[in-house]
């Protein structure tokens, strides 16, 4: 079956005109004006945009963490990203320090194998390196289609890596075209400030801030960016939260470090006030890096605006609040499950707060919700882009809706939402996965089992 998107408003990170899409089979084969329908399903989009269909870089769909495990599963997790608009997502596979990866290989793929509605693939964790661990991720690369890294300078103890074992990990990252995405705090620092907080009687979710300051922060990405600058390493800093560590990264950027930032919609939208609410409330924000003091959101929506940061991301990490953040945390800070749900919400969000108040135009607004992270994950031109031969994922978006955010009406499997009231002055109307219509003002019509695992060729030599 053929599909017509008509009379839309066709925006990419650099290009806008009116115009129609025809999609045949999976992908897109004509765009143009005035394009013959033939026996095609049309989607009259005219008023809209259409976008190519945006991608979450950042996403933990099947998490063991702190003791427990995030909520939602790859079929959850797929319907609430195609109803917000997101037609792929980048999970990451985190092996815990003692197992082998392509063990951890296996569990990812047993529940996402037929689950997803969307395309997604996965970033690798490093939380071990030896020469087993070595064998390993070659095959995980070279066999499986992972072309990305991830290394944690956090969590000492669990996940987090030695600088041998950074170093080793950027070495072969090199060697194999690999980009390597970082957790950048500084582990040492974050668990002493943890313990002096806990010894002072200071166990509420407002202390997570002061366990793990900007300064903090700040250190973990100029110690990535030094391995990275010595090694020729292609590097990638996810959710960075604040004007100091922006500073390292740019720094290490302007000497010719081969660095890509991203930052988090929270980030622009949400202060660490929200996590010193009383009543336990805090709880809902805590995350890592932390919600930072309002004045860094001007900085991050500059730095989005300028394209210094390359993409915007959720770091969905979806816990209950009262059987998991509450239960575990009430009388330790450092034992809440940290994150928020946001994969439904990340490009509404964006969207309104971004695109309708000025802060970022409408190129900007694919460039790092979509093209940049099929760029530097060796998705582009599969993906993140309008143009023959591209997947037909495509999000016809209406600009007039209004609606307000909520936990009763969300898909996420959370008894919460982060941005609980808000309202959001655009969604998306039709959102297609590679030709099929996979979502309707605000329902998932789609098909789960549909999405695939995709396989990636490394594009960071």
């Amino acid at each position: 079956m053929s599909l017509l998107i008509q009379n839309g408003e066709i925006v990419t990170a650099s290009e806008r005109f009116v115009g129609d899409v025809l999609c045949e089979g999976e992908t897109i084969s004509r765009v143009g004006r005035n394009l013959d329908p033939g026996d095609a399903e049309v989607i009259d989009a005219t008023g809209k945009y259409v976008f190519p269909g945006f991608i979450d870089p950042h996403t933990h769909i099947y998490l063991p963490f702190m003791g427990t495990f995030a909520k939602d599963t790859y079929v959850t997790a797929s319907k609430a990203a195609l109803v917000g608009g997101t037609t792929c997502f980048i999970d990451f596979c985190i092996p815990d320090r003692d197992e082998d990866p392509l063990s951890a290989f296996e569990t990812w793929n047993s529940k996402s194998e037929g689950q997803s509605a969307c395309d997604f693939t996965y970033h690798m964790a490093v939380t071990r390196f030896d020469d087993a661990a070595e064998k390993s991720l070659r095959r995980i690369v070279q066999e499986e289609g992972i072309s990305s890294f991830k290394v944690f300078l956090a969590y000492k103890g669990a996940l987090g890596v030695t600088d041998d074992e950074l170093y080793q990990t950027l070495r072969l990252a090199k060697e194999l075209g690999v980009i390597t995405t970082a957790h950048c705090e500084n582990a040492d620092l974050v668990l002493e400030l943890q313990k002096s907080l806990l010894a002072e009687g200071k166990t509420e979710p407002r202390w997570h801030h002061e366990s793990r300051p900007p300064r903090v922060e700040a250190a973990g990405t100029s110690h990535l960016m030094t391995f990275a600058e010595l090694l020729g390493a292609h590097v990638y800093v996810v959710h960075l939260s604040c004007r100091e560590a922006l500073d390292e990264a740019m720094r290490a950027k302007e000497r010719g470090v081969n660095a890509w930032i991203e930052t988090l919609i929270q980030y622009l939208l949400l202060d660490k006030s929200h996590a010193e609410l009383p009543d336990f409330e805090g709880a809902k924000y805590v995350m890592s890096p932390p919600l930072r003091d309002a004045s860094n959101q001007d900085v991050l929506w500059g730095a989005l605006r300028n394209r210094f940061v390359s993409t915007l991301a959720t770091d969905h990490a979806p816990f209950d609040f009262e059987a998991q953040k509450r239960a575990m945390g009430k009388d330790d800070f450092t034992l809440i499950p940290n994150g928020i749900p946001a994969l439904e919400d990340r490009v509404n969000l964006l969207f309104t707060h971004g695109v309708k108040t000025g802060r970022i135009d409408l190129h900007t607004f694919v460039d790092c919700a979509s093209t940049q992270a099929a760029k530097i994950f060796g998705l582009y031109p599969r993906k993140g882009t309008i143009q023959p031969g591209a997947d037909a994922d495509l999000v016809v978006y209406d600009p007039d809706y209004s609606g307000t955010i909520s936990a009763s009406t969300h898909h996420i499997n959370t008894d919460y939402s982060a941005f609980e009231g808000w309202t959001i002055g655009g969604r998306p109307h039709v959102v297609t996965v590679r030709g099929e219509v996979a979502a309707r003002d605000g329902q998932f019509v789609g098909t789960v089992g549909r999405g695939k695992r995709l396989s990636r060729e490394p594009n960071h030599f």
